[in-house]
C-alpha cells in the first residue's frame, strides 16, 4: 500500500497506530474501527485485510473483499476501480445509508479527495463519544467504552 502521510498526522497519532488504522480501512471504504465485529471483546475481528484467520465468514466470503478486480490490479481500495462504483458497492453502500446512516462511497470519495490520514483524522471525531472520547459502534450506535446511545439522522 503506498502511503502518504504528513508528519504532524504521524506524530499525533503515532506512526505504528497509524499504520494499524490505515489497515483497518478496508477496500470498499469500510472503517473498521467502528464496526462492532472489531470493537467486541469476545471473537473479535481483525479487519478486513490480512489473513481470514479468526475473522467472521462474511468477512470471509465478503464478494468485495474477493473482487477479482482488486484482486488481480492489486487495487488497494475500491474508488482505484475503472468500475467504481459497482454492483456490489452500490448494493452494499445502500444497506449502510439505509440501517446505519454510513456511506461507502462516500467513505471512498472521501479517501480519494483528502487522503487516508485526513479521513482517518476525520473519522476519529465523527466516531467519538461526547460523553466520554470512546468510540461510536456504527452499527449498534452506542458508545462501547461508556454505553452512551446515539440516534443518528440519516441525510441524503
Amino acid at each position: 500500500m503506498d502511503i502518504t502521510i504528513g508528519t504532524d498526522l504521524s506524530k499525533e497519532y503515532g506512526i505504528m497506530k497509524l499504520l494499524n488504522e490505515i489497515l483497518l480501512v478496508a477496500p470498499c471504504g469500510m472503517n473498521c474501527c467502528i464496526c462492532m465485529a472489531y470493537l467486541r471483546e469476545k471473537n473479535k475481528c481483525p479487519g478486513c485485510r490480512g489473513t481470514d484467520v479468526g475473522k467472521p465468514i462474511t468477512r470471509v466470503k465478503c464478494k468485495i473483499k474477493t473482487c477479482e478486480i482488486l484482486k488481480k490490479s492489486k487495487l488497494e481500495f475500491c474508488f482505484e476501480c475503472e468500475k467504481f462504483p459497482c454492483d456490489d458497492l452500490k448494493h452494499l453502500d445502500k444497506r449502510y445509508r439505509t440501517k446505519y446512516n454510513m456511506s461507502m462511497i462516500e467513505n471512498l470519495e472521501n479517501i480519494k479527495k483528502l487522503g487516508i490520514g485526513e479521513f482517518l483524522r476525520n473519522e476519529k471525531i465523527r466516531w467519538a463519544c461526547n460523553e466520554c472520547g470512546g468510540t461510536i459502534c456504527v452499527h449498534k450506535g452506542n458508545c462501547y467504552n461508556c454505553g452512551k446511545k446515539f440516534e443518528f439522522k440519516i441525510v441524503y
